[in-house]
C-alpha cells in the first residue's frame, strides 16, 4: 500500500494597503529628492549664468527693460574693457603672490601641526585642540581690528607679508583640523611597521604619512586658495598703496560716465568677475585628479 504525500499549497501572499503605500512612497522618494536637488542647483547656478550672460551683452541689452536670457548681439568689448582697466596685470600679480604665499604657508604649517597633534602625545595637546576649535568658530571680521593694530606696530601694513600672514591666520585652524582627521584615520600600525624597518621619525612623516593624507592637503589647499583669492575687506583695509591692491578690490573700480553722472559699468564688472572666477575653476580642475590617487600613494612601497 503506497501512501501519497501531498505537498502543502503555498500560502497566498496578501498585500496590505499599508505595505502598498510604503512601496509607493519609496518609489516616489528618489524623484522628490532629485527634484529638490535640481531646484537648489538652478537657484545656485542662475547668478553665475547671469554674470556670464551679462559679460557678453552690449550696454543697450543690459539696460533694456526686457530681460535677455541670451545675448542677441554677443560682444567681447566688456572683456577688453576689463583687461585694460586700471593696471589689471599689476593687481593680478599681487593676487598671485599673496594667494601662493598664503596657501604654501597654511599647508606646510597645518601639515606639521596636524601630524604633531595626532601622532604624538605631549602636555597641553588637548587645550591646543580646544583653542584651535574656538579660533575657527570666530568670524574673520572680529579679528580684523586686532590684526590691523598688531601689523601696524610691526610695520607690516601695506606689504605682501602682512596680507599673507592675515590669510594664514584665518585658514590655518581649519587646515589643521581637517588634516588631523586624515592623520587619525591612518592606522598606527603603519608607523610601527616603518620604524621596525629602520625608518626615522622624519622618514615616517614624509614617506608614509604625508602621501596618505594627500586628500586632506588638497582639500585644505582648495579652502585656503578660495579664502585668499576672494577676500576683499582685508586687502582693502591692510593695503595702503593702491598699486598693492588685489583683484577683489579691483572689481570695485568699474565706473562709467552716463549723462554727466558716474555709474557702474556692469558689463565690464561682470566680464571682470568672469575672468576673476576662472583661476578658481582651473585650480580645482587640476587638483581634483589627485584626490583619489593620493589616498593610496603612501601605501605603495617604492
Amino acid at each position: 500500500m503506497t501512501t501519497t504525500t501531498t505537498a502543502p499549497a503555498p500560502a497566498a501572499t496578501t498585500t496590505t494597503p499599508a505595505a502598498t503605500g510604503r512601496r509607493r512612497r519609496r518609489r516616489r522618494t528618489p524623484w522628490v529628492s532629485s527634484s529638490i536637488a535640481i531646484l537648489f542647483c538652478i537657484v545656485w547656478a542662475f547668478p553665475v549664468y547671469w554674470m556670464i550672460n551679462t559679460a557678453f551683452k552690449p550696454r543697450s541689452e543690459m539696460l533694456s527693460s526686457t530681460p535677455h536670457f541670451l545675448p542677441e548681439s554677443p560682444t567681447l568689448d566688456n572683456f577688453f574693457t576689463a583687461i585694460g582697466k586700471g593696471q589689471f596685470h599689476i593687481y593680478l600679480q599681487n593676487s598671485v603672490i599673496v594667494v601662493t604665499g598664503a596657501v604654501v604657508f597654511a599647508i606646510v604649517l597645518g601639515l606639521f601641526a596636524a601630524a604633531a597633534l595626532s601622532r604624538f602625545r605631549f602636555r597641553g595637546r588637548r587645550p591646543i585642540l580646544v583653542l584651535i576649535l574656538i579660533v575657527q568658530m570666530l568670524p574673520g571680521t572680529a579679528l580684523l581690528i586686532p590684526q590691523f593694530l598688531i601689523f601696524n606696530s610691526m610695520g607690516l601694513l601695506g606689504t605682501y607679508w602682512g596680507l599673507i600672514l592675515s590669510y594664514v591666520a584665518s585658514v590655518l585652524p581649519f587646515s589643521i583640523w581637517v588634516m588631523r582627521g586624515f592623520f587619525l584615520a591612518i592606522p598606527i600600525e603603519l608607523d610601527e611597521a616603518a620604524r621596525i624597518d629602520g625608518a626615522t621619525t622624519w622618514q615616517v612623516l614624509t614617506r608614509v604619512l604625508f602621501p596618505l593624507v594627500m586628500p586632506g592637503i588638497i582639500s585644505s589647499s582648495v579652502f585656503a586658495f578660495i579664502a585668499a583669492w576672494n577676500d576683499y575687506i582685508v586687502a582693502f583695509t591692510f593695503m595702503k598703496d593702491q598699486a598693492n591692491y588685489t583683484l577683489p578690490v579691483w572689481l570695485n573700480s568699474f565706473t562709467v560716465s552716463v549723462g554727466g553722472e558716474m555709474g557702474t559699468d556692469y558689463g565690464g564688472q561682470m566680464a571682470a568677475a568672469t575672468l576673476f572666477a576662472l583661476p578658481v575653476v582651473v585650480f580645482f580642475m587640476i587638483i581634483q585628479r589627485n584626490l583619489v590617487t593620493g589616498m593610496s600613494a603612501g601605501a605603495v612601497k617604492g
